[in-house]
């Protein structure tokens, strides 16, 4: 067997061995825990706020996108910092990419603040 076949089967291998081991984890959990349902445990709930009646109203749309928004800059700053520690190897092409990057961000940013997204009232 290659090398190149040899890594992909050591990836293989823990890869199948995780999944085992979540799986066989998860299971056991199921098997020892208490099992005592109730009414109250199965009663739906949203945003800490206790749904009352047939007409009770789901939370605001707004709060999720701002949400997204908040994962969507903190992902940014996971590419943002590696590439700021390797700007010297990267030259001129890191650098008009990265702005090219932060740009399409920024128009994504314009817009949630044009539409309003971001007031929390």
């Amino acid at each position: 067997m290659s090398e190149f076949l040899r890594t992909y089967l050591t990836v293989g291998i823990f890869g199948a061995l995780g999944v085992v081991l979540v799986g066989a984890f998860l299971g056991l959990g199921r098997l020892l825990r208490p099992s005592r349902p109730t009414p109250a445990k199965t009663e739906n709930y949203e945003s800490g706020v206790d749904p009352i009646g047939d007409g009770w109203s789901q939370a605001n749309i707004r709060y999720y996108v701002f949400a997204l928004l908040f994962v969507m800059f903190d992902v940014e700053a996971v590419f943002i910092f590696p590439w700021a520690t390797r700007l010297e190897a990267y030259g001129m092409f890191g650098l008009v990419e990265m702005a090219i990057f932060i740009f399409i961000l920024l128009l994504g940013l314009l817009y949630a603040w044009r539409k309003g997204m971001l007031r929390w009232v």
